[in-house]
């Protein structure tokens, strides 16, 4: 969710994303402090091609090892996009209707679907989104008392 309260709307994303470097460089600010996801207390080297090097493994990752974008090999553009029309759909969407949007078949969509419902529903993210949450444009019907108190102040 931090990945979207910035932009507005889809055109935003697309905007601030124009290529695949800008995720990775968005994904290494936000989520790195560059640490190995095979021994946390080891060395790490930076690689050509995006990659990074464990030294106490000798065993190479880049930015997507240990995401809901391991294996896969849509663009993060398109996730970003997707992560951005899932955060965005009130009812949640299909995977035919997102395979439509992105460009990609019913099956990727599928896939990328369930990742990111895996993602919202992983006790992490619960426990990162645990406290008081903003939400914009959106009415919680209250306690009777408060309704008479706003008919009384006609807000």
């Amino acid at each position: 969710m931090g990945l979207f309260t910035q932009f507005s709307g889809i055109s935003g994303v697309i905007s601030r994303f124009p290529t695949e470097q800008h995720c990775i460089d968005h994904l290494v600010a936000i989520r790195w402090r560059v640490r190995s996801p095979f021994d946390e207390n080891s060395k790490v080297y930076k690689c050509k091609g995006n990659k990074y090097k464990c030294k106490m493994t000798g065993k190479y990752f880049n930015v997507r090892t240990a995401t809901i974008f391991e294996d896969t090999k849509s663009p993060l553009r398109k996730w970003f996009v997707a992560l951005g029309i899932f955060c965005s759909t009130k009812n949640g969407m299909s995977s035919h209707q997102l395979a439509k949007n992105l460009g990609i078949t019913q099956k990727s969509a599928w896939f990328v679907l369930h990742r990111i419902r895996y993602a919202f529903n992983h006790p992490a993210f619960k426990t990162m989104h645990s406290n008081v949450i903003e939400v914009d444009e959106t009415f919680i019907d209250g306690a009777d008392r408060l309704k008479q108190w706003n008919r009384m102040h006609k807000i």
